[in-house]
């Protein structure tokens, strides 16, 4: 079952169906329409031999009505061009339109789910879900009313052999089991082979999302070589399973091509026999050499099989991801008087059975900054998201202002909470976009006092178009780039504002100058910060320190300076309080 919410990510999943047949009534009209010509264009194709067979036979027995018949079939062949093209075309159109609907709503279902799909999945596996995936399952549909069509042909041409003479069908019946077989091992086998194919794909898509995101790391340590090894580690099994499903697909049609002429040859050496006692006429031969190739016709039929088993495999590996619960909000508002005052209780988070957040207890007063130290591993960055519910604990609960941030409307968090990351994303076509991005009707002088206070302007002012110049467009570094992470962040009134690692780019003055902006008055709300400088635990109003997912201790950077645990976080126990000597050391994350 596949478990979708419809219009974002507000209250319970809304669907809760198969996804190929959501996809089916998606495109109920469309799909109809093209049942409908396909079968026409069928039924065309099965009037056209007996139409030919009866014309032949007023021919040779010279009819008057020959020519008038002639015309007739001349006419079925245009109109079966015709079908031809718009099946074509209608089914072409079908797969795009089912193909965007799909990837939109997978998008949203993502979306919806938040940062545990990428945490489960991964960048590169899930971006070959939603794009190859969907592209393959989004051909379902129409895959599956040509294969009625197809299903019809043979079926039909049986029924028009019995027509015309019954002992025709049962020599074509001696062998249809046969037929019937190789398309129920070729059913079974694929589908093995391309769920294993496609699982490849998305380890390879996965490997090398990882390695275009390290693309700095791998060329400045010169293992350009050994991670492209890495990336196309299951490239060798994507062959082996590829030449599987072409060796299963191959073998059911040499099956099928040994069958099938066979069938054919004995329906019509059946037929010369009845025409030799005239029990047949010749028109009528020429029909029964035509339904028995469309009797026959199992080529058509691998082919329309085998494209849906794609898509069926496809849809399942869609499937689990929609399998992933959305995250729920609920539809209260905090009270107009809170200031920002966050409290976690008793907040555990494991992952892969260990608990990497155990049992934290923390309150972040209103108006007040705290910034988060520890060691690497600690959970700093994890204690950040579940501030923000950008990870929701497995136990314990966390408040804003006294409201539990899961009864939050959606729209009321992420106005209450803003994020200010590491590694921003640029989201946005310029500059102004980027820094505006998630503000609902940003002003353009907004913008840039977010960027003053950020100290952005400065940079962004000597690009080639100032802040309408396209982030593609902005060779920017790490600390240009934190910087506008930053000004995004500054440009929303917020009540808690959660700084995870942003500053960490920056050299010390601007650090500096930052961390003035967010302790001035006017700044507003409250200020949670991964802090890893001694810098900016000094300036905070309270520590929290973090050691192996517990707090170890809580109270002013003074305090906690006096044991030398606390100041080898920061690199050399000999580094003062004020931040003199200040370096970042190597085993602060």
């Amino acid at each position: 079952m596949t478990t979708l919410t419809e219009g974002g990510a507000r209250g319970p999943a809304a669907v809760s169906v198969p996804l190929l047949r959501s996809t089916v009534r998606y495109s109920g009209p469309r799909c109809t329409a093209l049942a409908f010509v396909s079968m026409v264009s069928t039924g065309a194709n099965l009037l056209l031999p007996i139409a030919l067979g009866g014309a032949l036979d007023l021919l040779l027995a010279g009819d008057p009505d020959a020519t008038r018949r002639v015309l007739w079939c001349a006419a079925l062949v245009l109109a079966v061009a015709v079908l031809d093209a718009v099946e074509t075309v209608l089914g072409g159109t079908t797969n795009a339109r089912d193909t965007a609907w799909l990837r939109h709503r997978m998008i949203r279902h993502v979306l919806a789910v938040g940062p545990r799909a990428v945490t489960r999945f991964g960048p590169g596996d899930l971006v070959a879900r939603l794009v190859g995936n969907a592209a393959q399952a989004g051909t379902a549909p129409a895959t599956a009313a040509a294969l009625l069509a197809a299903l019809a042909g043979p079926l039909g041409a049986v029924v028009a052999l019995a027509l015309i003479d019954p002992r025709l069908v049962a020599v074509f019946l001696i062998g249809a089991p046969l037929l019937a077989l190789v398309l129920r091992a070729l059913a079974r086998d694929s589908s093995d082979c391309v769920t294993r194919y496609q699982r490849a794909q998305g380890r390879i898509a996965g490997g090398l999302a990882e390695a275009v995101a390290g693309h700095r790391t791998i060329a400045a340590a010169g293992t350009a070589d050994r991670t492209v090894a890495r990336v196309l580690c299951p490239l060798p099994e994507l062959s082996r399973e590829g030449h599987r499903m072409w060796h299963v697909q191959g073998r059911a049609a040499a099956r099928a091509a040994t069958v099938a002429p066979l069938l054919q040859l004995s329906v019509v050496a059946t037929a010369g026999v009845l025409l030799t006692r005239q029990q047949l006429s010749v028109g009528e031969l020429l029909a029964v050499s035509r339904y028995a190739v469309l009797a026959a016709g199992v080529g058509v039929l691998v082919g329309q099989l085998s494209g849906l088993v794609r898509a069926r495999t496809a849809a399942e590996r869609l499937d689990e991801l929609g399998s992933e619960p959305p995250t729920v909000y609920g539809d209260r508002a905090l009270p107009p008087s809170g200031a920002g005052r966050l409290e976690l209780h008793s907040v555990t988070v494991r992952r892969g059975g260990r608990a990497v957040l155990d049992r934290v207890d923390l309150v972040v007063p209103a108006g007040a900054t705290v910034a988060v130290v520890g060691r690497s591993g600690a959970g700093k960055s994890l204690l950040a998201a579940v501030a923000g519910r950008l990870v929701d604990p497995d136990e314990g609960e966390v408040r804003l202002d006294g409201v539990p941030l899961p009864e939050l409307d959606r729209r009321e968090l992420r106005r209450a909470i803003v994020h200010a990351f590491e590694r921003p994303a640029l989201l946005g076509e310029s500059v102004e976009d980027t820094i505006a991005f998630g503000v609902s009707r940003p002003s353009p002088a907004r913008v840039r006092e977010a960027a003053r206070a950020a100290h952005a302007d400065g940079f962004v002012r000597r690009l080639p178009e100032g802040y309408a110049t396209a982030c593609s467009d902005a060779p920017l570094s790490g600390g240009e780039a934190q910087r506008l992470g930053l000004a995004r962040a500054f440009a929303r009134d917020s009540r808690l504002l959660v700084l995870d690692d942003a500053l960490s780019s920056l050299d010390t003055l601007t650090e500096h100058d930052i961390t003035d902006a967010l302790l001035h008055p006017t700044t507003g709300g409250s200020r949670l910060l991964i802090a890893h400088r001694v810098t900016t635990a000094a300036r905070a109003d309270t520590v929290v320190w973090l050691e192996s997912g517990r707090v170890r201790a809580v109270g002013p950077h003074t305090e906690l300076w006096r044991s030398a645990e606390y100041r080898e976080l920061f690199g050399t126990p000999e580094t003062v309080a004020t931040g003199q000597g200040d370096t970042r050391g190597g085993g602060c994350r």
